[in-house]
């Protein structure tokens, strides 16, 4: 029996999702389907891996200070979706979050256009194009100005930062009515302090130029908490592609055995969805 189709580049992309943070996070997506139901735990230093068929558009984002209960019904700090540990909907701002759009040229961005609850970079691995790292790797929670936190948590530490547009709710935050274009809707004081934090990130909705990246053929990596130079590997198109690593171990075992997942991940993906065999 001879399998044929295309190669895992050209029909899905393998996400990496990773948890450099100090704290248990509690990381969404949606829609969720290809990613566990849209949402799991991840404790500090787990990894956790998905594939998604080209053609999937969705967000990706992380909550904290989360308590689920054995049936997966509870409430979050901050990024929560509902009642639910699967999310079926977008996280309450404020919340980081990752964007994709899955086609032959994919674009992916990181956006603070919700505001801000945790460090979290897109590292694209062995893409074709601009393929840039784009995200946010500075903790706005440390300087985020009063009048825009969120306070939670032992101590009132601030554990979110809103935007200006959530706080005060007018056309020129916004960017609506008369300010509902690229033209008219300019930085302001709140989207300048963002952005001078994550540069690769977007700070208000028309912050195009600098904060949305293209890539063809590529595998992510998505990462809270990390430094650009930490990285995790993915098994991408026959070959294990890792950039410089720090030793993240998987969900649910070793190193190796997140390895060996990412090698039958590929080969199962070999072809594209639905599976096509021929018979000889």
């Amino acid at each position: 029996m001879m399998v044929a189709g295309s190669k895992l580049s050209e029909c899905a992309r393998v996400f990496t999702i990773a948890n450099y943070c100090r704290e248990t996070i509690w990381p969404a997506v949606t829609p969720g389907e290809n990613f566990g139901g849209g949402g799991f735990v991840l404790r500090p230093g787990q990894t956790i891996e998905f594939t998604a068929p080209v053609g999937w558009s969705g967000r990706i984002w992380g909550r904290t200070g989360c308590n689920f209960d054995r049936n997966g019904n509870g409430s979050c700090q901050t990024g929560y979706c509902g009642s639910a540990l699967k999310c079926g909907a977008s996280g309450k701002p404020p919340a980081t979050l990752a964007e994709f759009t899955l086609a032959s040229l994919d674009f992916y961005d990181v956006s603070l256009v919700d505001g801000y609850n945790l460090p979290l970079t897109v590292t694209p691995i062995n893409g074709r194009g601009n393929c840039s790292v784009a995200g946010c790797n500075s903790d706005l929670r440390l300087n985020c100005p009063k009048e825009l936190a969120v306070r939670g948590g032992g101590g009132g530490r601030t554990v979110g930062c809103r935007s200006a547009c959530d706080v005060f709710d007018t056309d020129e935050y916004c960017c609506r009515g008369v300010y509902g274009n690229p033209v008219t809707c300019q930085p302001t004081y709140y989207s300048k302090l963002f952005k001078q934090a994550c540069p690769t990130a977007y700070s208000y909705a028309y912050d195009d130029p600098t904060s949305i990246f293209t890539c063809s053929g590529t595998d992510y990596v998505v990462s809270f908490c990390s430094s650009r130079r930490q990285s995790v590997c993915t098994y991408h198109d026959n070959r294990l592609m890792c950039s410089r690593s720090r030793g993240l171990r998987a969900t649910g075992g070793n190193w190796w055995t997140m390895i060996l997942f990412l090698i039958i991940t590929s080969a199962l993906w070999n072809i594209c969805s639905p599976l096509q065999f021929n018979i000889y």
